[in-house]
């Protein structure tokens, strides 16, 4: 008998625990099947470190593999980065501080350019705003260490692609905008408002935008030879910018510099789930995962990418989350009141198609 016909447990290098008596629909889950992907991902040497996490109820599993010795293992994850920065912002929102149709030049004035006047903060939020995904001068900026503030500079001054809500286009510097909002608001910095207003409150405790009180060796280090363009795509001359650099685990890039664990993003996710009031009201928590975007655009929430119908086989129309280019995917569905978060150290361009470890275990888990 497996202990997923008496128990669910939490496993990893320090052995089995046992948890809640395992209920419902976790006895046709595949743990062990999505368990044994990222291990043989691990032992052929494609994947250096790997970390799962499965929670549906009060039943959860969690299991690290390679260099991920234990359940604290931080990961670089990349743009779920986003619906957490989006989260901190929304805590704002909660107090009324501002409304999603505000115009962003309400709280940036110098965003007053042609088009950039009819910009709203729900255009940042779900990527209708017509700015870039990354600067033109991305590569250049990065080089030279450039502080957050020279990206948001940058982005001030960018031409838009489009009209404000006339398309879709996945856009990292829209979310930078909707945390240079946040730092005004507040008048703290990005970093710290995460910390205070996410981080904290649901007791993420190996988890930092930037890096935080994370101790070195928990820090698990990216594969670049095999990162996305952006982040110099394992180039030498990119070493001293690329992911795994000091300057850009420092940088707490609010697109996708948060570190994080398996089990703090499950923590996350089932904030949203099952709402408990310590980020926000529950009527704010459901805003945030429910589609935004007209008919005939990507379905997007507040942060969040909704549907996920690419990354989520078998998922309900109401499953909420994010993917990472570092070689990151977290989802929750409540139709099941199921999470399942798979976090790798290799970058997401190494596997065209669906054969990445992080959606070969995804799926064991969503079909």
């Amino acid at each position: 008998m497996t202990p997923w016909t008496r128990r669910s447990f939490i496993a990893g290098s320090g052995g089995i625990v046992l948890m809640n008596p395992i209920v419902g629909v976790a006895k046709s889950l595949d743990m062990n099947g999505a368990a044994n992907i990222l291990e043989q991902s691990v032992f052929s040497g494609r994947v250096r470190s790997a970390s799962l996490f499965v929670q549906t109820g009060n039943t959860k599993f969690s299991r690290s593999f390679g260099e991920a010795s234990s359940s604290t293992a931080s990961f670089l994850l990349g743009s779920i980065s986003k619906p957490v920065a989006v989260t901190a912002l929304m805590t704002l929102f909660d107090k009324g501080m501002f409304s999603l149709d505000d115009p962003v030049h309400k709280f940036i004035p110098e965003f007053r350019e042609g088009m950039q006047r009819q910009v709203t903060v729900k255009h940042l939020l779900t990527h209708t705003s017509g700015l870039p995904d990354q600067l033109p001068q991305n590569a250049e900026l990065r080089s030279k260490h450039a502080g957050l503030s020279e990206f948001v500079s940058g982005t001030l001054h960018v031409p838009l692609l489009f009209a404000p809500g006339t398309r879709y286009e996945y856009s990292s510097m829209a979310i930078l905008l909707a945390a240079e909002i946040a730092q005004r608001l507040s008048g703290k910095d990005i970093r710290s408002l995460v910390a205070e207003t996410v981080l904290e409150p649901l007791e993420m405790h190996d988890s930092a935008l930037g890096i935080g009180r994370l101790q070195p060796n928990q820090m698990m280090q990216c594969q670049v030879e095999f990162g996305a363009v952006e982040s110099g795509a394992g180039s030498a001359d990119a070493k001293h910018w690329d992911w795994n650099s000091s300057y850009w685990r420092q940088l707490g890039a609010p697109w996708g510099g948060l570190h994080g664990s398996a089990e703090d993003i499950g923590k996350f996710l089932h904030e949203f789930l099952h709402s408990t009031g310590k980020l926000f009201s529950s009527e704010t928590a459901e805003l945030m995962i429910r589609n935004h975007n007209p008919s005939g655009f990507e379905t997007r929430g507040l942060g969040f990418d909704v549907g996920m119908e690419s990354s989520c086989k078998g998922c309900s129309s109401a499953t909420f989350g994010h993917t990472g280019s570092t070689g990151t995917i977290a989802w929750a569905d409540p139709t099941r009141d199921l999470i399942c978060v798979v976090l790798t150290s290799l970058p997401a361009r190494a596997e065209l198609g669906n054969q990445h470890p992080r959606q070969l275990a995804s799926d064991a888990i969503s079909q």
